[in-house]
């Protein structure tokens, strides 16, 4: 294994934008850059051993900064949606930041994912790092945050998130990275791309994509990836309002859930490649988030194109949305006393 890194650009300010090479001995290759502790590309091999990157992003290193995909970036304080931007804290009330439609989403307009991390490299990983403010975007608490990447040479990438907070507040940590197994300038969409979930419930979402707080049996449904299921068949069904939605961007429910746990989640694949990536992760379940809305909102891609929706599937590992909200759902309250540490595991290979 190897990490390589060099200059990508400089901030206005100033401030150097770095590219993260990590190249295991098999050949395949994750680019991270301190832009949202971000993931900028994984080049990995087809079952022919034809090497394509596999996940969206840019050409242009400043693209990175408040693009509305969040591609490949660590996104918080809170990932996911707050209702109407509204919390209460230790019985102290905060409004938040509404920026998508009337609710809060992933840390709101300035949060984690257009922030310029720290970075160090740590002998056989890259550790991002950063310091969120009390007050900053209205959360409470100065809140240290570290995301480590770590890539194997058994072409298995491991996200370990980290934060520790001097005053009571919240976190819900995850990265947004895009994939299309069919290679990131295919041109191909993620619609003939098959899940298996190891989930057999989804929250039900209101007409804004909060949780009503009812679980859903997917059983039979077109959210049923408890066997392998393909994108395109039902995409647009008004279960759930996915038709409202464009597609899936729904909360699935990982089985026999056990906090601090490393579970399989799910696997992704594509019949045209042979490509696959298993997830795994200790969180409580994961968005899935077929890029419903990436047409006309991406700047130019890596292949000097334009992204379609659907180009790329996110399978977001995190607590449930909302959460801080439901007393009943796993709690993102973190404490002075307490470290947050969750992991993610993408599994590469073919079949």
């Amino acid at each position: 294994m190897e990490i390589l890194q060099h200059i990508w650009g400089s901030t206005p300010e100033g401030e150097a934008i770095v590219l993260y090479t990590i190249r295991n001995a098999n050949g395949c290759e994750v680019q991270l850059c301190n832009i949202g502790a971000s993931i900028v590309s994984v080049k990995c091999p087809d079952r022919d051993g034809h090497i394509d990157d596999v996940v969206l992003g840019y050409k242009d290193c400043m693209s990175y900064f408040g693009d509305g995909a969040a591609s490949g970036k660590s996104v918080g304080r809170v990932a996911n949606r707050i209702a109407r931007g509204r919390m209460t804290v230790d019985g102290v009330e905060y409004n938040l930041e509404v920026n998508n439609g009337p609710n809060h989403l992933h840390g709101g307009s300035k949060g984690f994912a257009n922030r310029l991390w720290d970075a160090r490299v740590e002998t056989n990983r890259v550790v991002f790092s950063l310091t969120s403010p009390d007050g900053e975007q209205n959360y409470p608490g100065e809140l240290y945050v570290e995301a480590g990447y770590y890539f194997s040479d058994d072409d298995e990438l491991e996200i370990t998130y980290m934060a520790r907070t001097d005053k009571t507040t919240v976190v819900n940590l995850t990265n947004h990275v895009y994939w299309n197994l069919a290679g990131e300038g295919s041109g191909k969409s993620i619609l003939d791309h098959e899940l298996h979930l190891n989930c057999s419930r989804v929250l039900e979402m209101d007409p804004t994509q909060i949780p009503t707080g009812r679980y859903l049996d997917v059983k039979g449904t077109p959210q049923d990836f408890t066997e392998w299921r393909r994108f395109g068949d039902e995409i647009l069904s008004e279960f759930n309002h996915m038709k409202d939605f464009k597609g899936y961007d729904h909360f699935f429910v990982l089985d026999d859930w056990k906090p601090n746990i490393l579970s399989p989640i799910g696997e992704l694949r594509c019949e045209a490649s042979g490509r696959r990536v298993e997830v795994l992760s200790s969180q409580a379940g994961a968005m899935v988030y077929t890029g419903n809305w990436l047409a006309g909102g991406c700047p130019v891609t890596k292949s000097g194109g334009r992204y379609e929706d659907y180009a790329g599937v996110a399978i977001e590992c995190q607590n449930y949305p909302d959460a801080v909200n439901r007393p009943d759902f796993p709690s993102v309250v973190l404490r002075p006393e307490e470290t947050y540490c969750q992991k993610i595991v993408f599994r590469l290979g073919t079949y």
